[in-house]
């Protein structure tokens, strides 16, 4: 293998206006890839990819609309070729219970993390069968165990999670690598946001440590791309997540029992209210506008 098997292929990366999305365009730019950033937020995106070390270019998009994201697809295939890396990582959190959860905001959560991502395959798909590339689908601790106060995010990653796997069982026989990557709380403006709101310190506070710890997200970022380097199956941001792949199938009872102890000593001590789409990322996804794409 190339000991820089990213330099001249060009890498597609959503959410990438801040974040990990952000990290990850940086880190893919140094290993000499071309990188079209994709996002709602077009100034963000601009500054993003105008502090790139290396070709990028960027275009505002809704990932939920399939018709921008083709056009898109064409506008980036037409700036830098065909895509050898696709990078499904936009995604949106709203804590809080279910009962109590605006459905307008359960749903758009799962529009975008979930119908995001295979909007992303079905518009960049055509290319990577091209160029039997690889299809990264971001998923998360959620995917694994259930989290409660989460419950439109952690059906999200779920349904992410399977659908990549799904996604790879179809195309092995066609050359194009399908990886899954999964992290923990990474250091971003999301996170941040979420640890302003009661109801997601309470779920934080009740996870086990090293769960509950917050990891320095351009680390995060660039273990993620050694992955898409490597054409992982697997990806796990933290390494300790690998040890939940093999207890998951216990996870939904422990979490349970811990949540009948804890919510009763919770009540009338605790904000649990709704939190809404959190962060710069979740304001622009909640009114997406009439973007180019």
């Amino acid at each position: 293998m190339s000991h820089d098997p990213l330099r001249g292929r060009t890498a597609v990366v959503t959410g990438a206006a801040r974040g990990l999305g952000a990290h990850m365009a940086r880190s893919l730019v140094r290993r000499g890839a071309d990188v079209a950033l994709l996002g709602l937020e077009e100034d963000a995106l601009e500054r993003v990819a105008a502090g790139l070390p290396g070709h990028a270019a960027h275009w505002p998009v809704d990932v939920t609309d399939e018709d921008a994201m083709d056009r898109a697809a064409a506008l980036v295939e037409r700036r830098f070729g065909p895509p050898s890396v696709v990078v499904a990582n936009a995604g949106v959190v709203a804590g809080g219970p279910f009962l109590d959860t605006d459905p307008a905001v359960w749903r758009r959560v799962v529009e975008v993390n979930l119908i995001g991502s295979a909007v992303t395959a079905r518009a960049f798909l055509p290319a990577l069968l091209r160029t039997r590339g690889y299809f990264l689908q971001v998923a998360s601790l959620a995917a694994i165990g259930p989290a409660p106060l989460l419950s439109a995010y952690c059906a999200s990653k779920s349904g992410a999670e399977t659908f990549a796997q799904v996604l790879r069982a179809e195309l092995a026989h066609r050359g194009v690598g399908v990886g899954i990557a999964y992290l923990s709380w990474a250091d971003t403006e999301m996170v941040r946001a979420s640890d302003r709101r009661a109801a997601i310190r309470v779920l934080r506070g009740h996870l086990p440590w090293p769960a509950s710890k917050t990891y320095d997200a351009e680390a995060v970022a660039d273990r993620m791309v050694r992955g898409i380097e490597r054409r992982a199956a697997a990806v796990y941001a933290q390494p300790w997540l690998r040890a939940g792949q093999a207890v998951r199938a216990v996870l939904p009872g422990i979490v349970t029992e811990g949540s009948r102890r804890a919510f009763p000593r919770l009540a009338g001590r605790a904000d649990l209210t709704p939190t809404g789409l959190l962060g710069p990322g979740g304001r622009a996804a909640e009114a997406p506008g009439d973007f180019r794409g």
